[in-house]
């Protein structure tokens, strides 16, 4: 690739969790978020739309967002003690995180 024509090469991400030397897997997420707003602010820059928007469905932005949605959501139906299997307030956290999981991968179907 043309160095002349890159927008930004990164190298690497420092978060506030990775400066306090903790092994959190959480600390990953504004590592990623921060990667899509390089993204963002590439295409504000004149960086070509279909190319990035392509790129992101290639890898399966969506897949693994909402896997992660997935996971957790399983993670939440876990809890559901056996003394009362229809605890609302945890099967409505849980129903809500595989909706949402849902509607990230129904947005990608529309482009």
């Amino acid at each position: 690739m043309d160095s002349s024509k890159d927008i930004a090469r990164i190298t690497a991400i420092e978060t506030p969790a990775v400066r306090a030397d903790t092994s959190e897997l959480a600390a990953l997420a504004p590592a990623a978020a921060a990667a899509l707003r390089l993204l963002t602010d590439a295409i504000k820059r004149g960086a070509d739309y279909e190319s990035i928007v392509d790129a992101l469905k290639d890898a399966q932005l969506h897949e693994a967002f909402a896997g992660v949605l997935d996971a957790a959501s399983a993670a939440v139906m876990d809890q559901l003690d056996d003394d009362d299997p229809y605890d609302f307030d945890i099967r409505l956290e849980g129903d809500n995180l595989s909706g949402a999981a849902s509607e990230i991968r129904n947005a990608f179907r529309w482009l």
